[in-house]
């Protein structure tokens, strides 16, 4: 059986601050019972997976290769939306993007790109808040992780690939297509942890490998979940089984 997405994961500095951040930007509510170094986002929308920021020491020094995109349902929203993130902290940001785009490129408080994307955009149209997780990476990260989840292909052209849930509810995960966005040694400061379904972690491990994973080692130590990078080398992490 594959595996299933559990959270998205995002380092923070200061996650308190940052969780704040995202649920008012995604509209979900902070899980009160989570403190610490981690704190949970609890989807309000068909999203089938939670956002952890957890607490690191670094702060973010390269341009991510995984953003989010955020859906806005009339220009009204979109502007509404840029405001208030910009009164939480968020800046505007260039990354290259053309004067006449119709999405907003926006930088979190601590440093993350996203977008806010205009209301016309069909692609999304069907998509919650949450729109995409948005990756820079090649179609055969595409492929592998649509075998890893078991979910179809919803775009596949050239090098640019999609992929969402069978029920064709919540985001859509995406792969831009090469040239990657270059590391410089950096652990991504965004990544999926996902879990067997049916399956032990031993198993499922052997057959994420099989897909084309391999096991890395970012100094975790001696913790019951397996960190691994998918084949364009994005660090995600395998977790205990969950009950199917």
């Amino acid at each position: 059986m594959p595996a299933r997405i559990t959270a998205l994961c995002i380092d923070a500095v200061d996650p308190r601050r940052l969780a704040h951040f995202w649920a008012a930007a995604l509209r979900w509510r902070v899980d009160t019972s989570s403190a610490g170094e981690v704190i949970t986002l609890v989807p309000t929308d068909a999203t089938s997976f939670s956002i952890d920021v957890c607490q690191v020491a670094e702060p973010k020094a390269v341009r991510n290769r995984i953003h989010l995109d955020l859906t806005t349902e009339s220009l009204d929203d979109q502007r509404d939306t840029v405001a208030e993130l910009l009164a939480l902290g968020a800046t505007h940001l260039d990354v290259g993007q053309s004067p006449d785009e119709t999405h907003v490129v926006l930088a979190d408080p601590e440093g993350n790109e996203l977008c806010i994307i205009e209301p016309t955009n069909n692609f999304l149209s069907t998509c919650p808040r949450l729109g995409a997780v948005n990756c820079d990476g090649t179609r055969a990260t595409g492929l592998f992780w649509s075998a890893a989840l078991d979910w179809p292909l919803v775009w596949d052209s050239g090098e640019e690939t999609a992929i969402q849930s069978p029920d064709g509810t919540g985001p859509k995960i995406t792969w831009s297509g090469p040239p990657l966005l270059d590391k410089a040694g950096h652990k991504n400061r965004l990544h999926l942890d996902i879990a067997p379904v049916g399956a032990t972690q031993a198993d499922e491990l052997t057959r994420l490998v099989g897909l084309g994973a391999r096991r890395v080692d970012i100094g975790q130590g001696d913790v019951g979940w397996i960190v691994m990078a998918d084949p364009d080398d994005n660090e995600f992490c395998l977790l205990q089984p969950t009950p199917p």
